[in-house]
């Protein structure tokens, strides 16, 4: 098949792309155009929880779109219903609000905090977020993220998020007055090179929003849904936040994302939020085909194992390369390089003959991995394999 230049050209032009086109897929590998394999660990930036196409995915979307795909959010539908039940009972929340992307979802966090700050705090509505987090690409959550750069792109800013250090109780507390009505935090920081709050910290955390009335929100939409090999991130520390976001995992690939808040959090009126496509019964069943396959019986245990190998191969390859260690929870890791070649690396192993590999470099010295939760022991070998071959032919 011949790469279709004139389909780039009609596509605009927001990041750069190889020139391969992507025809189909199988848990952990990708084909391009030319039927080119590519053992994939990046799965859409931690989204296709079960890989590509899994098979009770694909077979619940086909049995829902045969059935009802969207009735419109002002009327009630039966997979929506069945999905927050899920949600509510495994966890400390309970209400959902269904949304399509992790933005979204974040969006609605900032705005349900913001009004419960106004009914409860006096019209308090500054959030505190955290130096280098990612919430995501609408005016607000680029505001309320600490990514280097951001805050010029599309100026003036949203107002009300002061910036804190990540596992620096101090430099939150610093930051609180009278108009503070939340704090919001990624439980592991992916885009700024997969850091981890630390558990002590949340605990901390956890500790000083509630004696002084203040929000906790979660921003689980990386962490959520077995990525750190508990069903949600939180529950590595043993706190109770007030407000979560999910998205990513939750759909395995599909657009969906949710909302959930404590019943005292939650404030919306009718009319105050919504969305044309949000909790329509398409994606809804999509979301309960994963929560259940994640939530069955020895699939976390599996999560788990596979990450305790992953830590111990990227140890070993940091140990061979004189590299800088490894960092992250369950199957959300990095490599820390010793230098700044990891675009380099990311190109020669996805370029790698006569099959590729597809790999993420947040940051020019450390890559991340994000693979399948279902990645076998042997696509992990391989993997880590693949890469000190890749790491000998760009090192010399």
């Amino acid at each position: 098949m011949e790469f279709d230049q004139s389909g780039v050209n009609a596509l605009m032009e927001i990041t750069t792309r190889p020139k391969l086109v992507f025809v189909r897929g199988q848990g952990s590998w990708l084909e391009d155009h030319n039927g080119k394999r590519y053992l994939d660990f990046i799965q859409g930036w931690a989204v296709n929880s079960l890989g590509h196409c899994p098979p009770e995915l694909v077979g619940a979307m086909g049995k829902q779109a045969a059935q009802l795909i969207n009735p419109s959010p002002a009327f009630y539908n039966q997979p929506s219903m069945d999905l927050a039940k899920r949600l509510t009972g495994a966890s400390c929340f309970d209400r959902v609000f269904f949304a399509n992307s992790g933005a979204e979802a974040n969006e609605g966090a900032i705005k349900l905090a913001r009004k419960w700050g106004r009914l409860n705090r006096n019209g308090a509505y500054k959030i505190i977020t955290f130096d280098h987090s990612f919430h995501g690409r609408t005016l607000a959550t680029m505001s309320a993220s600490g990514k280097p750069g951001w805050d010029t792109i599309y100026a003036p800013q949203v107002d009300g998020f002061p910036k804190a250090n990540l596992n620096d109780l101090d430099s939150v507390r610093a930051l609180i007055d009278d108009k503070t009505v939340a704090v919001m935090l990624e439980p592991v920081q992916g885009e700024a090179g997969v850091i981890p709050a630390s558990p002590e910290f949340m605990q901390a955390l956890r500790k000083l929003t509630n004696e002084l009335g203040l929000l906790l929100i979660l921003d689980e939409v990386q962490t959520g849904m077995g990525r750190t090999g508990k069903l949600f991130a939180y529950e590595h520390s043993d706190i109770v936040p007030d407000i979560m976001t999910l998205a990513k995992g939750i759909g395995g690939g599909v657009p969906l994302a949710a909302l959930c808040a404590r019943e005292e959090i939650t404030c919306f009126e009718p009319g105050d939020q919504g969305g044309t496509y949000n909790g329509n019964p398409l994606m809804t069943a999509a979301g309960i085909a994963v929560f259940d396959a994640i939530t069955g019986r020895g699939f976390l245990d599996a999560v788990n194992a596979r990450a305790a190998q992953l830590s111990a191969g990227l140890l070993a390859l940091s140990a061979k390369w004189g590299m800088k260690g490894e960092r992250g929870v369950g199957l959300l890791r990095a490599l820390k390089l010793d230098r700044a070649d990891g675009t380099q690396i990311v190109d020669t192993a996805r370029d790698w003959s006569p099959e590729g590999m597809l790999l993420n470099s947040p940051r020019p010295d450390l890559l991340r991995f994000m693979p399948a939760l279902n990645v076998t022991e042997e696509e992990i070998d391989l993997m880590l394999a693949r890469l000190d071959e890749v790491i000998t032919k760009v090192r010399g």
